[in-house]
């Protein structure tokens, strides 16, 4: 014990009436854990004991509580258990399972770099273990070799839960982020946000540490390395060491991908590709477990080259005992022959099985199968190279894809990962690339219903129209054109088309008809017209016999003609009221002359019935009514004052 664990003021203490401390083995940022003694159950147990400066800050406390709750919802083999949680007085403590062994950390400072052996079975049993968390929603978001546990009894386990979230709360702290930088995913980094494939970056850069002795991104501040997870690619481990196999290096790249969509969805996801290449590299995990058998031990740990350990039989030395004589030693030593006789045998007729079945198993059996090898994305040219190559016979199927561009492979059945006899018959579904798809006549339709008809061809409407303001009804649709995926010229479908699906189209829609402002005032019309997003640019005035002073004679056409749409232009000629005219001075004219002068001006003449019996040189117009120089419409009538001549 050392100096410092034993001036800990919590050892030897009972805590909460059943836990005898005994020991403190490790110290974090949040907790310090101890190994104690739970005096019920009479079993070790590992206490972890919230640091007291953090007591009184609730979010810590709820973390702390949090990590309870979370593990103790998981059930796996691969998850450190937590059995209990608790306060005693202002001190907050969990108790887990307690782990005698190492961590993750401590192979790695030991090795440096683990053999893929090693790093395939450890990394299967870590994924095992999340794979449990994010099936219960839980993300762990301190995914990094400190908290992997190889027990000494060969278990390999997951722990400290004390970040961890539910998916469905995924937002990180806007004051921190938490985790540690190094394994840091670059969304954390510029969004502070995380989910389960952020747990998954995690373990790509775990992985990649296992196999090559050494992180991707160094650096002599932490935000040096932030940045770098947040603007680089990880690099393949075997530019660091050549003998990592490529399957280990995609999976490395996969799962450390910038972006989260890019990378498996969750680690039950990244664990099916990893014993895909556990198959295809035939390497089998190895199983954790402690036998006894016919006195001898077998614990099946991890050595340094990823191997089991199987601990030495105790054997026990047959020595002379008193009272022996020289018959009794004869007839041991003949049985002991006789035994080893028996055993020779036995080794033979073993080995001569184990030939057969060998011969049996590269033969015929499972041994003589061969991996189809992934070809997705490829040629068919390259996918038929690749499975002769594999001793597979390729049969080629076509069908269309919306996301495989013609000509490569979508699929091939069995998949890739199968294990099949030699000579096998695969077949490798080619894309045709989008189908056609036929459009019947859409003018005249609701907008609705176009775009149904579309929708159900794989065809992607804009959302945003192309309005007019005709006399159709509003959504009438006007004319639909679509847009080639491959970039060629837009086809007009509107009365009907041959196009392809994965097109994308905009439709042209009636806006109903654009209101009438004739008639209306300046002001009132610009309103209108502003209201159906078309604007005045000018407007100029004239007479007009028929429209009242300051209202709109009429509207211009739309510059270029067709139908009015949003944004448009145009010119109003608003009425100055009906024209006027001056009367003319008709004073001493004739009757005759003078109506002749008025009407040959625009104006209607009156005058008294009574002079139209006197000859027209017996009359004198005096004056007139309205009187000459005042202004009139034409067409107004003008009473003539006459009288007669002296």
């Amino acid at each position: 014990m050392t100096t410092s664990a034993q001036a800990d003021p919590l050892i030897g203490r009972l805590v909460d009436g059943r836990y005898r401390v005994r020991a403190r083995i490790a110290r974090g940022g949040m907790a310090t854990v101890y190994v104690a003694t739970d005096l019920r159950l009479e079993r070790r147990v590992a206490l972890k004991v919230m640091h007291s400066h953090l007591s009184d800050d609730a979010v810590f406390q709820s973390r702390f509580i949090q990590e309870a709750r979370a593990a103790a919802r998981l059930a796996d083999p691969h998850v450190v258990n937590v059995f209990d949680q608790g306060q005693e007085g202002e001190m907050a403590y969990l108790v887990m399972e307690y782990l005698p062994g190492i961590t993750l950390r401590e192979l790695l400072r030991e090795q440096k770099r683990l053999t893929v052996a090693q790093t395939v079975t450890i990394m299967d049993a870590v994924l095992s273990g999340l794979s449990a968390a994010h099936r219960a929603g839980i993300v762990h978001r301190d995914v990094k070799p400190e908290n992997v546990l190889l027990a000494e009894d060969g278990r390999i386990k997951i722990g400290d839960f004390g970040l961890a979230r539910a998916t469905t709360a995924n937002t990180g702290s806007g004051q921190m982020l938490l985790g540690t930088i190094a394994y840091l995913a670059p969304e954390l980094v510029t969004r502070g946000t995380a989910d389960a494939r952020s747990d998954i970056y995690a373990l790509g850069i775990m992985l990649y540490e296992m196999l090559t002795g050494e992180q991707p991104y160094k650096g002599e501040q932490p935000m040096q390395i932030a940045f770098q997870h947040a603007t680089e690619s990880v690099p393949r481990p075997s530019v660091r060491n050549p003998g990592v196999p490529e399957p280990l290096d995609e999976l490395v790249l996969w799962a450390t991908e910038k972006s989260p969509d890019e990378r498996p969805v969750d680690a039950d996801e990244m664990l099916r590709r990893l014993r895909e290449i556990e198959q295809q590299l035939g390497i089998a995990p190895q199983v954790q477990r402690t036998l006894a058998v016919s006195g001898v031990v077998a614990s099946d740990r991890l050595d340094s080259e990823g191997m089991t350990k199987v601990l030495a039989p105790t054997v026990e030395v047959d020595t002379p005992v008193e009272g022996d004589d020289n018959t009794t030693r004869l007839r041991r030593a003949t049985t002991r022959r006789r035994t080893k006789g028996v055993w020779l045998f036995v080794v033979v007729i073993l080995l001569a099985a184990a030939a057969a079945g060998a011969g049996w198993w590269f033969g015929s059996g499972p041994g003589s199968q061969v991996t189809v090898p992934q070809v997705t994305g490829k040629s068919f040219a390259q996918a038929q190279t690749a499975l002769v190559e594999a001793n597979l016979v390729p049969e080629k199927k076509t069908e269309n894809s919306l996301d495989v561009a013609e000509g490569q492979v979508i699929s091939t059945d069995p998949g890739a990962g199968a294990r099949l006899d030699k000579a096998s018959a695969v077949t490798v579904t080619v894309s045709l690339g989008p189908a056609e798809a036929k459009i019947a006549a859409l003018n005249g339709k609701a907008e609705d219903d176009a775009r149904s008809a579309l929708a159900a061809e794989h065809i992607d409407v804009a959302a945003k129209n192309t309005g007019y303001y005709t006399d159709d009804e509003a959504g009438t649709v006007l004319g639909v054109a679509v847009h080639p995926a491959d970039g060629g010229k837009d086809v007009d479908c509107g009365k009907g088309c041959t196009v392809h699906q994965g097109d994308s189209a905009t439709l042209s829609v009636s806006l109903g008809a654009l209101p009438s402002v004739i008639g209306k005032s300046l002001d009132d019309a610009v309103g209108v017209l502003e209201d159906h997003d078309i604007s005045v640019s000018s407007h100029s005035e004239q007479y007009s016999d028929s429209v009242a002073k300051g209202a709109v004679i009429s509207m211009a056409d739309r510059d270029g003609g067709g139908w009015w749409r949003p944004g448009d232009k145009t010119t109003l000629v608003v009425s100055k009221g009906p024209q006027l005219f001056e009367i003319p001075d008709v004073a001493d004219k004739t009757r005759d002359e003078a109506a002749q002068i008025l009407q040959d001006h625009g104006f209607t003449v009156d005058y008294s019935p009574i002079w139209k019996i006197f000859p027209n040189a017996l009359t004198t117009v005096k004056g007139t009514d309205p009187a000459a120089g005042e202004l009139r419409v034409k067409g107004t009538s003008v009473y003539l004052q006459i009288s007669g001549t002296q």
